[in-house]
């Protein structure tokens, strides 16, 4: 290597060092500037991820609470306080709890202050079970109007044979005519037209 090359070569190094420092001081310029809202951002992130963990632990602690409380119950039905309880730490899990109770024991009264329940599918079937266990025509005929009812085509079903056993047979007719032909109680409907209503 030549003396000219070696002289280029501590050149370009004391240029990128420069360069270097030029940066490293530009840095140290930027935080000391803005160096209370970094802290601040920082410290926020620190609580919202501390209030994110602590949520997540207080939630898992209250599902598995009303897991063991629903345990309870189902050792002992009859726990007024395991019920009390459920209903304190979760509202769903207490509705399909009675839901489930009222459905063994055939109870339409449960089941109708089940109606307003906020658990998922539970306010639906429970309106029509109760329904169906007191053969209420107006309230099944209600219930079949709906149009996102589960068991919209049934409670048409159940209609048209309560109204047949009316002797009602104009109206029986007109209950199985709101069930479509892609519906699994097609069949049963138009069986029903053929042998039952006409």
């Amino acid at each position: 290597m030549s003396l000219k090359e070696n002289i280029e070569m501590v050149k370009d190094e004391l240029n990128s060092e420069e360069k270097f420092f030029e940066k490293a001081v530009m840095t140290e310029r930027f935080v000391k500037k803005y160096k209370k809202p970094l802290i601040g951002f920082v410290a926020a992130i620190i609580l919202v991820v501390a209030a994110d963990l602590g949520y997540e632990a207080s939630e898992q602690n209250r599902i598995e609470s009303a897991n063991k409380t629903l345990e309870q119950l189902q050792k002992n039905p009859a726990d007024k306080l395991a019920l009390d309880r459920l209903a304190s730490l979760s509202p769903a899990l207490h509705d399909v709890w009675i839901y489930s109770q009222a459905i063994a024991q055939k109870n339409a009264e449960d089941l109708q202050k089940l109606k307003n329940s906020k658990a998922l599918l539970v306010n639906d079937i429970a309106v029509y079970e109760a329904a169906q266990y007191k053969e209420d025509l107006a309230a099944l005929q209600e219930y079949s109007k709906k149009q996102n009812a589960i068991y919209k085509d049934l409670g048409a079903v159940m209609s048209a044979v309560i109204l047949m056993n009316e002797g009602k047979i104009d109206e029986a007719h007109d209950s199985l005519e709101m069930i479509g032909v892609d519906s699994p109680l097609a069949q049963v409907a138009s069986a029903l037209m053929h042998y039952g209503v006409k």
